[in-house]
């Protein structure tokens, strides 16, 4: 396995930290930033979310400097975006920061785009992400990270950016995976 590939199971590996920290209830309190009570467990969730979804540009860069894009990296790499956000936003649900039909929405275009990456890895054709792909993930990453952070730091203004960007990570996911069908059409074709 290449470092690419690595720095992509990492990223995997890095969940089920989040997870604990999120949802296992150590008492660390809350901080007060401006007028932002923001749980120390959420903070410490942000920057573990935060880190990992970096690892994202991370093993991409070296994948494309050095030459190491694998059939496996096309495969894990946005696998590994889709576990991690998909985590991050059933907390949220479960924290009540996030209506759960925006999850929903979210999570059934993952299940969708997966189960036709599969239907064309059959037919001996992998697929990588495309660039409104990447956008879709990037927004919801952006949405996410917000939501983890209670709005910090637009909260001092106050804006409701963390709100706004999860209609747009919404937006982005419904239009990606409409995107994603209608270029891959052909894979309904030869179907039985």
């Amino acid at each position: 396995m290449n470092l690419p590939n690595k720095i992509t199971v990492a990223r995997i590996m890095l969940i089920p930290f989040f997870l604990m920290v999120m949802l296992v209830p150590f008492g660390w309190g809350s901080i007060q930033i401006g007028g932002t009570e923001l749980p120390v467990a959420h903070l410490a969730g942000a920057l573990i979310f935060i880190i990992a979804s970096a690892t994202d540009w991370i093993d991409g860069y070296y994948a494309r400097k050095y030459g190491l894009v694998t059939n496996l990296g096309k495969f894990l790499d946005p696998l590994a975006d889709k576990l991690l956000v998909s985590a991050a936003l059933i907390v949220l649900v479960e924290l009540g920061a996030v209506p759960a039909w925006m999850v929903i929405v979210i999570i059934s275009r993952e299940f969708a785009v997966t189960g036709l990456r599969l239907v064309l890895a059959g037919e001996g054709e992998v697929v990588a992400a495309n660039m409104l792909g990447k956008i879709k993930t990037w927004t919801q990453i952006v949405a996410v990270s917000a939501l983890l952070l209670h709005n910090f730091p637009f909260s001092l203004i106050p804006f409701p950016f963390a709100d706004l960007a999860l209609w747009v990570a919404v937006i982005f996911t419904i239009w990606s995976g409409w995107d994603y069908f209608a270029k891959n059409k052909h894979a309904f074709s030869h179907s039985k």
